[in-house]
């Protein structure tokens, strides 16, 4: 092998490993600023699992700034959250089958939607900051109220309650709350 072929995959070499421990670096520091969470809700007939990312407020204003209204959100931050079922699920009475799915909403002062698409992506966001969710692997979207706050949730947050048939999974941070009623 030539001389200058040798540098030349050397050098090659070096930028993929530069590259990759460059991601890496990227990546561990994001998870300091918002910590990945996996939260297991199981009832009587599914288990339910959550994985997202969890931002802290930090004196900022959330909804209506840092989180636009009327525009898709990742539903935490870093990765796009994932929500995966064992079992068909009725949400807010429409059929979810088991599966795994990426978790998007689109929040708005009074009510959000929330989106559950069938396709998994590896970051939240492009580049240049949008959304990488694709609408067209869309399987479910429904619309919930936005419930107001008394104290300030001050790390986003998603977590479960159970009343009686239903299964409640809340959406909560600063000041804004949503219930999503879920179903076996």
């Amino acid at each position: 092998m030539p001389k200058l072929l040798k540098r030349v995959v050397l050098i090659l070499s070096g930028l993929v490993i530069i590259g990759f421990a460059g991601m890496y670096f990227i990546k561990q520091n994001t998870k300091k600023h918002s910590p990945e969470e996996t939260i297991t809700h199981t009832t009587k007939e599914a288990t339910i699992t959550v994985y997202y990312n969890r931002p802290f407020k930090n004196d900022r204003e959330i909804f209506g700034n840092l989180v636009p209204y009327g525009k898709v959100w990742r539903t935490g931050a870093n990765e796009a959250t994932t929500f995966s079922t064992d079992k068909d699920l009725l949400i807010d009475g429409t059929l979810l089958k088991a599966g795994l799915y990426t978790l998007w909403t689109i929040p708005n002062p009074k009510s959000w939607k929330i989106i559950f698409n069938n396709k998994q992506y590896n970051w939240g966001v492009n580049m240049d900051g949008t959304p990488k969710r694709n609408p067209e692997f869309d399987e479910l979207t429904i619309e919930v109220p936005a419930i107001p706050l008394l104290n300030i949730k001050e790390q986003f947050s998603i977590y479960f309650e159970d009343a009686h048939e239903f299964t409640i999974m809340y959406l909560a941070w600063d000041r804004t709350a949503v219930a999503i009623p879920i179903k076996v």
